[in-house]
């Protein structure tokens, strides 16, 4: 998917395919969001707003208050590309928080997600 279709993307509408894809492996809508929040570094009334707002994709990172400092630590591929060598600064953080749910859709402990 290009930069043009990932970055014009509502985060609204991706967000809850997220808690599907956690909720079917038994984890929570409050984990899927404690993701989001170290990543992001909203809060939850913050997140909440994004989602409420329909902002895109492109709009809710630059929007973030921080990236957080440990988010290059993120590795592994999603869709076929590794993350860490996505040279788009969006299409980047945007697989970041896609990995972040892939592991926690796969049951890793939270300890280990938020590095």
């Amino acid at each position: 998917m290009s930069r043009t279709n990932l970055s014009a993307m509502k985060f609204s509408s991706v967000y809850p395919l997220y808690v599907q894809k956690a909720e079917r492996k038994n984890r929570s809508k409050d984990e899927v969001d404690q993701i989001i929040r170290w990543l992001t570094g909203y809060s939850q009334s913050e997140l909440q707003r994004q989602i409420e707002e329909e902002t895109d994709f492109e709009g809710f990172f630059g929007q973030a208050p921080r990236l957080h400092p440990k988010s290059s630590l993120i590795k592994g591929v999603v869709c076929g590309v590794r993350v860490e060598e996505i040279e788009d600064p969006l299409v980047q953080k945007i697989r970041y928080l896609d990995k972040l749910v892939d592991e926690l859709a796969k049951r890793k402990a939270m300890e280990k997600i938020l590095r």
